[in-house]
């Protein structure tokens, strides 16, 4: 047996896990070609990498069958109910920086907070004869924000593509989605609204906390978590 260590599986993630870990003392290099999804750990014994996606972190590491993987703060907290009695976080990365938000058209002038959107809502269904579509991937997340900004007349639905996008196609009136830098959201005239983000979301190092662990394995495990400084 050994410590499986999940990390993303391409782009900007994967390399700057990989110089996290090498900054570290602890090397980690995919093995063979981009289609292979493992990879080679040196600097501790007994540490398998395992390359997945982003989004099938969370679950592998709830399901237990990952003892270590690194995603996105948000990743975790939208796709696990209790996600903290199913993984414990060890370590922010310093990248991957990423806020939730909520965005209105910028054409909105007069909606700025939560009590202003929801205002905007119930006058919505008043003159529409329907609710406020908010367009999201993070139903969790943002229900339970505003659910408890008292935002009541509205419903979320899904968006598959770029969500940025659905108030001009108008197949949404306002969105929540995850934004670094806002220029998507200005190129597509819309405004965050100025109250705290659902979720100031960053890549995450996660142990699972139901995954099985022998006497070797828990050996690996405090030797890689000695060697990483945690």
């Amino acid at each position: 047996m050994s410590v499986k260590l999940g990390v993303p599986s391409k782009g900007r993630l994967m390399d700057k896990t990989f110089d996290w870990f090498r900054a570290r003392g602890i090397g980690l290099a995919r093995s063979g070609s981009e289609r292979e999804y493992s990879g080679e750990v040196t600097g501790v014994e007994g540490v398998e990498l395992v390359l997945l996606s982003a989004g099938e972190i969370p679950r592998e590491l709830a399901a237990g069958r990952i003892h270590l993987g690194v995603t996105g703060t948000d990743l975790v907290q939208e796709k696990l109910v209790q996600w903290d009695q199913k993984v414990r976080p060890l370590a922010e990365l310093g990248f991957g920086h990423a806020d939730l938000i909520v965005a209105v058209p910028a054409c909105w002038v007069d909606v700025n907070t939560l009590d202003d959107l929801d205002a905007a809502a119930a006058a919505f269904r008043a003159r529409h004869g329907f609710r406020m579509r908010i367009a999201t991937k993070y139903h969790r997340l943002v229900r339970a924000y505003l659910h408890e900004g008292g935002v009541s007349d509205y419903q979320l639905v899904d968006s598959q593509g770029a969500t940025e996008g659905t108030v001009k196609n108008l197949t949404a009136e306002a969105i929540a989605d995850i934004t670094s830098s806002g220029e998507t959201l200005r190129a597509n005239h819309l405004k965050i609204l100025a109250e705290e983000p659902v979720l100031r979301s960053q890549a995450t190092l996660f142990k699972s906390r139901v995954a099985p662990l022998g006497e070797s394995e828990r050996e690996t495990m405090r030797a890689l978590q000695d060697r990483l400084g945690l």
